[in-house]
């Protein structure tokens, strides 16, 4: 055995892996710094709820409505960050949902707003929505426009604010990481409008907005877009890991 060989091996290893270790927080932190970050605060016994499509459901066991179960908040960033939370504040006894549902469109969410949010009372509520709505505008002969995504989402915060008006909104931006699969030049320049209503959507409702679009970018500084992303939308074990830590900056203790 070459202990020379060996001996860089590990070196290079462990770089690799304290690179890893320190490079998320920062391209997060790197992307918050264009705008002001906004923080909403956890109180005991929060119910959080992370609603949206296909990136938040990602496999969730639908039968299973158990508040931080494992099964029922799937293998993305809604498991990922309820993990950390429920590590961090074990005294707040937060408990975490998943009502995710893939294919899902402003409207959609809509339709089952009562079941999947209203009634399970959720104090924050965070929301990832848009790239189906336009997507689908490519793939499924959906004919909704950037007007229908904006009033929709205005229509259902309004919905849940006059239900629940003392729930703390978080709103992810939606985003696509252009030349992985799916995503290709025929989504832009129109894709960018319903990332900038989201973030207008955001504004006018006090939520803390997350700037997922850019993330990503940022990310694409140290892997390529195929790294952190599957088809250019759905989130690999990485990418999860690094929405996450998205979402988490957004809330404090």
């Amino acid at each position: 055995m070459n202990t020379n060989n060996s001996r860089r091996n590990f070196l290079k290893t462990t770089a690799l892996a304290t690179l890893a270790a320190v490079n998320i927080p920062e391209i997060v932190s790197a992307a918050y710094k264009p705008a002001k970050l906004k923080k909403i605060a956890l109180s005991n016994e929060d119910i959080i709820l992370f609603q949206g499509d296909s990136i938040t459901d990602m496999h969730r066991k639908r039968s299973d409505n158990d508040a931080n179960s494992p099964a029922a908040l799937g293998t993305s960033y809604p498991f990922l960050a309820s993990a950390e939370m429920l590590y961090r504040y074990p005294e707040k006894k937060l408990s975490c949902y998943n009502k995710g549902v893939s294919g899902n469109k402003v409207y959609q969410l809509a339709e089952r707003w009562q079941t999947d949010c209203l009634d399970l009372k959720p104090t924050v509520l965070s929301i990832l929505v848009g790239v189906n709505d336009f997507w689908h505008t490519l793939v499924n002969g959906y004919t909704g426009t950037i007007k229908t995504y904006r009033d929709d989402y205005k229509a259902l915060l309004d919905r849940t604010k006059q239900a629940l008006p003392d729930v703390k909104l978080i709103i992810g931006e939606p985003y696509a990481v252009i030349g992985v699969k799916a995503v290709d030049d025929k989504w832009y320049p129109t894709f960018n409008e319903y990332r900038q209503a989201a973030r207008e959507i955001a504004d006018n409702f006090g939520a803390a907005f997350i700037p997922y679009q850019e993330v990503y970018d940022k990310a694409q500084k140290s892997a390529p877009g195929a790294y952190w992303t599957a088809d250019g939308v759905h989130p690999t074990l990485a990418g999860a890991q690094l929405m996450a830590e998205a979402w988490l900056q957004t809330v404090k203790g």
